[in-house]
């Protein structure tokens, strides 16, 4: 039986993901479900950045599109101007920096990368950008796929499964193949909680996230502040950091390579809580 593959390579670095790592979210969108505009110029974000930095995450993801539900349609110029200045400020202030480009446009990814990003973080799996997958796999850097039906503004209403579970699996190796096809190296599974998904249906996924080892590739977990949070605990996004810590916890035993959060300090934490158990 083959192993869990445990390295991906960052430009030229192979990071060892058997003990996990943290991803810190940058979000560059006005209307993010909890940091929307929150980085209004420069100095900001690259002192949020530097925080997250300093408190631990390996990579840092960058995002200029907000992807929750019903958001607003972004154009790709705009998605583009948001991103590019911002990246190129935090690789040059930060020459040692993963960055992750949170994108689902193959030219988005491709001009992200010309300026320095690592890896590719695509809520669609190539579903919403035929050229994707091709894109990615000649830039052959590793590449994130998300399970998710429909779009950011038709999601919530595609959640109708038999097997919720059994169809997520089907999705990735369906997608895994494809991205093989074109000679894909390094790629990391996200179940994509809150995406095309119930409140009930999001705690199925979180409960049984241990089959998904069964896809061999490191698995990636977003729950940081969701709605499957804050609406099952009666507050809101702002509140969620207890419940946060929770659900990760959950995550790691349950086989969790990279948390995606916005609150990387107490996320490095439940890293290191975890590996002491173990």
């Amino acid at each position: 039986m083959k192993t869990l593959k445990q390295t991906i390579n960052c430009k030229g670095n192979l990071i060892d993901l058997s003990q996990p790592k943290v991803m810190g979210i940058l979000n560059l969108t006005p209307n993010s479900f909890y940091d929307g505009g929150k980085y209004k110029n420069t100095v900001e974000v690259i002192h949020q950045v530097e925080k997250m930095l300093q408190d631990g995450a390996t990579f840092i993801d960058v995002g200029a599109y907000s992807s929750k539900p019903n958001a607003d349609f972004v154009s790709e110029e705009e998605e583009i101007s948001r991103l590019i200045p911002i990246v190129e400020l935090l690789v040059e202030k930060f020459p040692d920096i993963l960055l992750s480009v949170d994108t689902f446009r193959s030219q988005v990814a491709k001009i992200a990368i010309e300026n320095g990003v690592a890896m590719v973080n695509d809520i669609s799996a190539g579903m919403l950008d035929d050229k994707m997958i091709e894109t990615v796999s000649k830039l052959q850097v590793p590449y994130i796929m998300m399970h998710m039906r429909g779009n950011p503004q038709t999601m919530q209403s595609l959640t109708n499964y038999e097997d919720i579970v059994k169809e997520m699996i089907y999705y990735f190796s369906e997608r895994i193949k494809t991205a093989r096809s074109f000679g894909m190296n390094d790629i990391i599974i996200d179940p994509g909680f809150g995406f095309a998904k119930t409140l009930d249906q999001n705690y199925e996924a979180l409960q049984k996230l241990e089959l998904f080892s069964m896809l061999e590739l490191p698995l990636l977990a977003g729950i940081s502040r969701k709605s499957m949070i804050y609406k099952t605990l009666e507050s809101t996004a702002e509140e969620a950091l207890n419940g946060t810590t929770v659900l990760n916890t959950i995550a790691l035993q349950k086989g969790a390579k990279i948390l995606r959060v916005h609150d990387v300090k107490e996320a490095v934490e439940c890293v290191k809580l975890i590996n002491k158990l173990n």
